[in-house]
């Protein structure tokens, strides 16, 4: 069955780490293949803690290359490979993370790869019979950012200023949308996404199921995310839930 295991859910630099909670992205269970998105610092460890060997991961997914959300990529490529003797593994991830002075990706891991793909807005990717759009650039802080669609089912709104042309380049009725909500309030100049915006996004596109998650330090400082998540499903009737470090959604 098709699922979505919340590795972590900390997101932005204060609570990553300062380890308020963890993080580590998310491993995704689809169409009987196994793939992670943003591995971010300890994914390595925390899928060895739940059993899950890294060397049955098809493939990785990259949004962008801020280390919250790719601090164990190199890793995972490593162990999916077992040290380079099994080459199947893919990567999708922004030219950003493969090329350039602030390159993630370790050259001599690409090596290792059975398929890479640079993302980019509108295209979509298939391996293994994963699919994977890059459906829209984001602005995020000078940073190349991707929001993904992954089979048609789930909708990855990754890290992100607000912009209105999201509620048309991004698909609706999805089965699930997950949305980095960083920020409880809107901030000047931090290009992230608040609850503001989840609600303007959930109500636009009203989705299956929303979920929120890739939460900040003031936002759960000061907040209990799930209180969040109830409010936003009274207001918008979309069944709206904050997700916590290893919770596990299903999918149909």
């Amino acid at each position: 069955m098709d699922k979505i295991l919340f590795l972590g859910t900390a997101g932005g630099r204060a609570s990553t780490f300062r380890r308020i909670r963890r993080s580590g992205g998310m491993l995704m269970h689809l169409s009987g293949r196994w793939v992670h998105v943003d591995p971010g610092p300890g994914a390595f460890v925390y899928l060895h803690e739940r059993g899950f060997d890294p060397r049955a991961l098809d493939l990785i997914v990259l949004s962008h290359i801020h280390l919250d959300h790719s601090a164990d990529v190199n890793s995972l490529i490593e162990a999916s490979t077992d040290g380079g003797k099994r080459i199947h593994i893919a990567l999708f991830a922004p030219r950003s993370a493969f090329e350039g002075e602030d390159r993630v990706i370790l050259p001599y891991l690409r090596k290792r790869l059975a398929f890479e793909a640079f993302l980019e807005e509108g295209r979509t990717f298939e391996y293994m019979g994963i699919k994977v759009k890059a459906v829209m650039k984001h602005r995020h802080h000078n940073t190349e950012t991707y929001a993904l669609l992954l089979n048609d089912k789930v909708l990855y709104v990754s890290c992100a200023m607000f912009e209105d042309k999201m509620l048309s380049l991004y698909p609706r009725n999805v089965q699930v949308m997950i949305i980095n909500t960083t920020l409880y309030n809107k901030r000047e100049n931090i290009e992230h996404l608040s609850v503001e915006d989840a609600i303007k996004l959930i109500r636009g596109l009203h989705p299956q199921k929303a979920i929120l998650t890739h939460f900040g330090y003031e936002f759960l400082k000061n907040h209990d995310p799930q209180e969040v998540a109830d409010y936003i499903t009274s207001l918008t009737g979309v069944n709206t839930v904050s997700a916590f470090d290893n919770m596990e959604v299903y999918l149909h």
